[in-house]
């Protein structure tokens, strides 16, 4: 079995996959807990045994991290409680992907693991779009050259800006009110988070197509903890898978654990 670590700004992904490739379990951790390695470790060894896994079933581990503070402690976690050297997956893993932009090693790893999962599941020009702390998309073709993107501030981002810098503005849950035109405030704020954060998807993925170097139409994937709420909202995004970050990792464990 493998455990992936998908490392974000805000949240902490964690994805189990058993020896079919199949991802049987998975959770969200609070990256901005500091934690140390024991820790981590301690966290892990219970979150496993809820599912009635052992550590000394996981056969390894990968870890894309945007954080660096986190990756140290985790690697090690994964070394002394796991048993398994963890994979790293950022710009420098030898990976079939094509980094054509101006600075390669500074594009995330995030973005990397996205766009190696989406050229290797779908095998054809692809934009993925994942809702994280930062909207970001990302361009790769159907033979695995990363063209660049697009970041954006992301919805919670948006929103929580928005209420900390209006003091007579509530939080607001992030859900998409029945109409436009609000009544209540609230509504006002979710039309205007929602239905903005909709529509500025679609005008910048269609900015994009029409850059597009092929003739090939992109196929245009949202992923992340908040693209089942957003995308349906979307006329340009044609699915929705929300793991796929931890299916790259998955890929990204198998390509540089494979001889040869």
């Amino acid at each position: 079995m493998i455990v992936a670590f998908d490392v974000g700004n805000t949240e902490t992904t964690i994805g189990l996959f058993d020896e079919h490739d199949a991802l049987c379990a998975h959770w969200r951790l609070m990256t901005d807990v500091a934690r140390s390695a024991d820790e981590f470790g301690l966290l892990l060894d219970g979150l496993l045994r809820s599912r009635h896994v052992t550590p000394e079933q996981i056969s390894g581990a990968a870890i894309g991290s945007v954080v660096p503070p986190v990756t140290a402690p985790l690697t090690v976690a994964c070394s002394t409680w796991l048993g398994v050297e963890p994979v790293i997956v950022d710009a420098g893993a030898p990976l079939p992907i094509t980094l054509d932009v101006e600075e390669p090693l500074t594009v995330g790893a995030d973005r990397i693991i996205n766009t190696l999962a989406a050229s290797q599941l779908h095998r054809r020009d692809t934009i993925v779009v994942d809702f994280g702390t930062a909207t970001t998309y990302d361009c790769i073709t159907a033979q695995g050259v990363f063209l660049g993107g697009v970041i954006a501030p992301g919805l919670r981002t948006a929103a929580d800006t928005l209420t900390r810098r209006t003091s007579k503005l509530p939080a607001t849950e992030l859900v998409a009110p029945a109409r436009v035109i609000g009544r209540r405030t609230e509504d006002c704020i979710r039309a205007g988070v929602m239905f903005g954060a909709a529509d500025a998807i679609d005008g910048i993925v269609r900015r994009i197509k029409r850059e597009w170097p092929t003739t090939q139409l992109p196929l245009v994937i949202a992923t992340g903890g908040l693209a089942e709420l957003v995308a349906p909202l979307c006329a340009e995004v044609n699915g929705v898978e929300p793991y796929l970050t931890l299916q790259g990792l998955r890929i990204a464990h198998q390509l540089l654990t494979t001889p040869g």
